[in-house]
């Protein structure tokens, strides 16, 4: 007699399944679990809440009068809102040293910003896809001025500027925050820059595309996400700065950083103004940000997937 063999499968069990299913019914597996949901958001949304909290009391301060922010703290508008005022504002406005401060401010930052955009994309194309002698130890070069800071080259350039006519200029600081972001410009964008296909570029030449056409073209349109997060850093950079602007800058017309320090320096108790001047140029580089995040995010993740 032969021995009948039964034609029912068997589960085969993988190896590692058994230490994979109890980890998963294990307390700790089940804590991680219930501790990635409503509790980590509740975690974040109170650090969110402490994070802003300056910039809530700087924005209820700019709302009150100098007499109530004497005597009281700001948290005293939630009981009695009638504090709230628009007349700093409207002295804000009339103080010629904040206007014109945020004016230059301004004429400052936008140059600085448009040129290491400009010059670092036009120097990251060319480390990335044009090949011509010592390119890579030029790239090397750009690299290495990365770890330079700031402060090594205050006096030596505060020379070299008194000797041209440039100190104490809105050109001269113009300079100096163009040539202390190209480092960092011309390193962003080469690197996405080559991370385009070959084969892309190798098509368009095919069809007549010249390196101009290419570069405006084909370049910069893929690099938008670095090019929008190269400006975002560059525009925050230049508009925050108060240590070149305080030694740079023209004294008559001081951007805001040094404005408002000098505010503080000869007006110790006027708040009333140094409150919404902090405010608005805090407001500033904030929309900035938030109207190019999209494509901040876009380039910072850049790369990340392939």
């Amino acid at each position: 007699m032969t021995a009948s063999t039964s034609t029912d499968a068997v589960p085969v069990r993988k190896p590692g399944a058994g230490v994979a299913e109890r980890a998963e019914r294990s307390p700790a597996s089940r804590l991680a679990a219930r501790a990635g949901g409503g509790l980590v958001q509740f975690f974040l949304i109170l650090v969110a809440l402490f994070w802003l909290m300056p910039t809530l009391g700087l924005l209820i301060s700019s709302l009150r009068d100098s007499t109530d922010i004497a005597t009281s703290g700001w948290w005293e508008v939630f009981t009695a809102p009638a504090q709230l005022t628009t007349d700093n504002y409207a002295d804000l406005l009339g103080n010629a040293v904040i206007t014109e401060s945020l004016l230059s401010t301004v004429v400052i930052t936008v140059p600085s910003t448009l040129l290491v955009v400009v010059i670092g994309s036009l120097a990251g194309y060319a480390f990335a896809w044009l090949d011509f002698p010592g390119r890579d130890w030029l790239f090397l070069v750009v690299v290495g001025l990365l770890v330079v800071p700031v402060q090594v080259a205050l006096i030596p350039v505060s020379k070299l500027f008194n000797t041209v006519g440039i100190f104490e200029t809105t050109v001269g600081v113009v300079i100096f925050h163009t040539a202390f972001g190209l480092p960092f410009a011309i390193f962003l964008l080469r690197n996405f820059f080559a991370e385009i296909p070959r084969e892309l570029l190798e098509a368009a030449r095919l069809d007549g595309a010249g390196e101009v056409r290419l570069f405006t073209r084909v370049v910069m349109p893929l690099g938008g996400p670095a090019i929008a997060s190269l400006g975002i850093f560059q525009f925050l950079w230049v508009w925050n700065d108060m240590l070149v602007a305080l030694i740079f800058a023209d004294s008559g017309s001081p951007p805001v950083t040094v404005a408002l320090q000098q505010q503080v320096r000869q007006f110790g108790s006027n708040i009333d103004v140094l409150a919404p001047g902090a405010f608005v140029s805090m407001v500033i580089p904030l929309a900035v940000f938030f109207a190019f995040q999209r494509q901040f995010v876009s380039g910072v993740m850049a790369g990340a997937v392939k």
